[in-house]
């Protein structure tokens, strides 16, 4: 038989503090953890003065509109151009509806032959066994290129209207007061997190990769795929901060890799496009359908589309949080 232990005794093993601790009477981490307070800004008169002396400026330059010859004419240039477009698209609109065939023809959408042939011809000509994957890299490729461009565009314009770039030449005290500043949203070395972080990140990328590797075998592809590895960006993100994060992925990082890949898909596909158009034989082999190298260049290009999903998911989203990036 085991012995009876005291109560100061059982206090001390594992079973007692866990006890204590399910029960309220004692939380381990009191104490512990690491807390900062943080001190409440005072303007200075100085900082005062001037922050009225901008908003009255503000006022006199920006928001008088009566008196601010260029607000009046952009007002006027947009209302003319703004109706001038509005006509152009509804003609557009017209001419568009009036070609259409009429309801029942033979030739309405509904009656062709495309969805038949993606199902029947898809396997035989892409060489994917995911017959989504193939209409969206092969017979749908081009689209697949705009909205790969559009995700990069959008990307600019963020980078464009948030960033926020430091003066040339001015005071390096003012910038190490705006890292230490942003100090204050990083974590704080948190052990839970970071030990969560560590143990999930790597999976998560793998799982990303797998997936886009396996886009033309089954479920996936290179746009879910990039999800997932942007989401584990900034799970790292989160857990480690942007100092041990942008050493290996900055905003020069994302430039490249987002040209590189678009690139890319840009010269891949117009091969394609090419010998398609002229009837020309590609030396692409299409391989093994159910292989990992097999269906031509969709493996490529969903690579490509990956790097640019991954990408445009961690860069809005450090954008969105610090600006400076």
């Amino acid at each position: 038989m085991s012995k009876k232990l005291s109560e100061e005794e059982y206090q001390k093993t594992f079973s007692g503090r866990f006890r204590r601790w399910l029960s309220g009477e004692k939380d381990p981490l009191l104490g512990e953890v690491e807390m900062r307070r943080q001190e409440v800004r005072r303007e200075s008169e100085a900082e005062e003065r001037q922050r009225e002396q901008d908003e009255k400026l503000l006022k006199e330059r920006v928001y008088d509109l009566e008196h601010n010859f260029e607000v009046r004419t952009f007002q006027k240039v947009y209302r003319v151009f703004g109706v001038l477009f509005c006509i152009f698209l509804v003609v557009l609109l017209l001419v568009a509806v009036s070609d259409l065939p009429h309801f029942g023809h033979a030739e309405n959408p509904v009656n062709n032959e495309v969805a038949e042939r993606y199902i029947e011809k898809g396997l035989q000509e892409t060489g994917a066994v995911n017959i989504v994957t193939g209409m969206i890299l092969d017979y749908r490729a081009f689209d697949t290129l705009g909205e790969s461009h559009v995700l990069f565009i959008a990307t600019c314009t963020v980078l464009i209207l948030l960033r926020r770039d430091r003066k040339k030449g001015g005071d390096t005290g003012e910038a190490e007061k705006e890292d230490v500043s942003d100090r204050l949203y990083e974590p704080k070395n948190d052990v839970i997190l970071q030990t969560v972080a560590k143990i999930l990140v790597p999976p998560v990328f793998l799982f990303g990769i797998y997936i886009i590797l396996a886009g033309h075998l089954g479920p996936g592809g290179g746009f879910s795929g990039g999800a997932v590895i942007g989401a584990g960006l900034i799970l790292y993100l989160n857990a480690f901060g942007f100092a041990r994060t942008e050493k290996f992925f900055t905003a020069r990082t994302y430039r490249r890799m987002s040209f590189g890949a678009l690139a890319c898909y840009s010269l891949a596909k117009s091969y394609s496009f090419y010998t398609g158009a002229n009837g020309i034989e590609s030396v692409i082999p299409l391989g093994t359908p159910g292989a990992i190298l097999s269906s031509g260049l969709i493996l490529l290009l969903n690579i490509c589309v990956g790097v640019v999903v991954a990408g445009t998911m961690y860069t809005f989203y450090v954008m969105f949080r610090k600006g400076d990036y």
